[in-house]
């Protein structure tokens, strides 16, 4: 009998919701690095069709989340020191410009909302799995701020295909304090209007996110089995 770390099947559900709930897990740990995903077990589970979820797997081998191969079915991607380094240079890149621009449009609603959300990651450092969801709020309230809808489709799109590097880069509560100090810095520098101070501060954030993300990574993966990348330190 199938037994999915999914939440309860959606009926009659579209290829792009389905793939959005398989991506959840994914990007949870609910799914290792390497597992198959079985069409007939989550056809079964969905209520769908064979070809509903061929098309929902085809959509996360298009996120960078899974490879199908031919006769040996799709597989969720491995976890790789490369691909992690990569996505957090870009994804740096890309928050301090939002962070810039947000600063640039803060109003005292704005402040307000952005100070409530700084709180919600104080309340919730103690869990890795409600401190990550507070930092992803905190990321879509600096994106709506900035304005600009091809950035926010830019982060959104790194969003799941980062999102399991984010996980292993708060996994510890120690470096999730270190994480909200900076957070702290980047909230204080857009309400006060400095936008080169929050892009800085926002770029040391991903930075230090990717140098712990890789750290933890070898930790996970003993023997040598990933490649070596030298880890950056971010002052």
């Amino acid at each position: 009998m199938f037994t999915s770390p999914l939440s309860p099947p959606l009926l009659q559900t579209l290829p792009l919701q389905i793939s959005d709930q398989i991506a959840g897990s994914i990007v949870a740990g609910s799914y290792a690095s390497g597992s198959r995903l079985r069409e007939v077990e989550l056809a079964l589970f969905f209520n769908v069709s064979r070809a509903t979820i061929r098309e929902a797997l085809r959509l996360l081998e298009q996120r960078g989340l899974v490879r199908i191969l031919p006769q040996r079915g799709a597989h969720v991607t491995q976890l790789s020191a490369k691909e992690l380094d990569e996505l957090f240079e870009v994804r740096a890149s890309l928050l301090a410009t939002g962070s810039r621009l947000a600063a640039d449009r803060c109003t005292d609603e704005h402040a307000k909302m952005l100070r409530a959300q700084l709180e919600k990651l104080r309340e919730s450092v103690g869990d890795l799995d409600a401190y990550t969801r507070a930092s992803n709020g905190m990321v879509d309230t600096l994106v709506r701020m900035s304005g600009n809808e091809v950035l926010a489709s830019y982060i959104n799109d790194f969003a799941q295909r980062i999102g399991r590097y984010v996980r292993l880069s708060l996994a510890s509560e120690a470096r999730r304090k270190r994480s909200l100090a900076t957070w702290a810095r980047v909230v204080q520098a857009v309400v006060h209007g400095d936008g080169e101070a929050a892009a800085l501060h926002h770029r040391t954030l991903a930075l230090n996110n990717r140098s712990a993300a890789l750290e933890e990574l070898r930790n996970q993966l003993a023997g040598g089995a990933v490649p070596a990348v030298p880890i950056p330190r971010v002052s």
